[in-house]
């Protein structure tokens, strides 16, 4: 079965992320990770997680958005190294998209979780 998407390497989502408890949602800005032609072929869709709560210093991993408005965000926002799979009908909206700057600073980040990671057949 082939699934319709929209969504790019980079593009800025909201998803209705659930609470740890289990207990309720809460409406989460989410980068995509995934590129069209994974989504093309799966229901779910691999993202990873953006947050507004930016601690000094960062937590290891966590890259700030530099041209956070220029993706969509209400708030400066950092990537955080949490990737998850979700279901492609379950976003809500797409707020923007990652500027080419962050969306190199993405690709750094998936090298240091990943390891030897090319991005470049996502975009």
């Amino acid at each position: 079965m082939l699934f319709m998407t929209n969504y790019n390497f980079g593009d800025v989502v909201i998803v209705p992320f659930p609470f740890s408890s289990g207990m309720g949602i809460k409406k989460r800005p989410a980068v995509v990770i995934s590129n069209q032609q994974y989504q093309k072929y799966r229901r779910d869709m691999i993202l990873l997680a953006v947050s507004s709560r930016i601690r000094d210093p960062l937590d290891y991993g966590d890259v700030v958005i530099q041209d956070w408005q220029e993706a969509g965000l209400l708030k400066p926002s950092i990537l955080k190294p949490l990737v998850f799979t979700f279901e492609q009908s379950s976003v809500l909206t797409q707020l923007g998209r990652l500027t080419s700057t962050d969306k190199m600073q993405l690709d750094k980040l998936l090298k240091n979780i990943i390891g030897n990671f090319d991005s470049s057949s996502l975009h």
